[in-house]
């Protein structure tokens, strides 16, 4: 495993933590009040799955990432990021809408944050990958 994977996971992890406190309990926290009858009266003795989902959700973006990575520029990380951000949101948000009778605003606040952290998360991995290295490959002279 790489330094750069690891440092764009570790990274990464923590922005998503931090992401999530701002969105699910700044952003919403009055609308997970208005909602509570939905939701798992244990769900802050479950919070730890949370932290889990986050650390295997950087390592796998991350991980992903690398393997297509071409040192274009921050535009690669934030194409990279809308792309999983559109996917993963679209399930999250309106799949949880789909399941759970929860206002719609709140699947629409997920997914288009959801898009945000992702390309949010894009850029930080750029931002540790850096540019890749030009590659110069001189062709034979044919001379001995």
């Amino acid at each position: 495993m790489s330094k750069k994977v690891l440092t764009a996971t570790a990274t990464i992890f923590v922005f998503f933590t931090l992401y999530s406190m701002l969105v699910n309990g700044v952003i919403l926290g009055s609308a997970y009040q208005s909602t509570a009858s939905v939701w798992r009266p244990d769900m802050d003795r479950l919070m730890w799955i949370y932290w889990v989902l986050n650390l295997v959700g950087a390592f796998f973006f991350v991980f992903v990432f690398s393997k297509g990575y071409e040192g274009k520029g921050m535009m690669e990380g934030v194409r990279y990021g809308l792309y999983m951000g559109i996917w993963l949101g679209m399930g999250y948000a309106y799949g949880t809408y789909a399941m759970i009778a929860i206002p719609y605003y709140m699947a629409a606040i997920w997914f288009w944050t959801t898009i945000l952290q992702y390309i949010i998360a894009g850029i930080i991995a750029v931002a540790v990958f850096g540019k890749v290295p030009m590659v110069t490959t001189i062709a034979p002279s044919g001379k001995p």
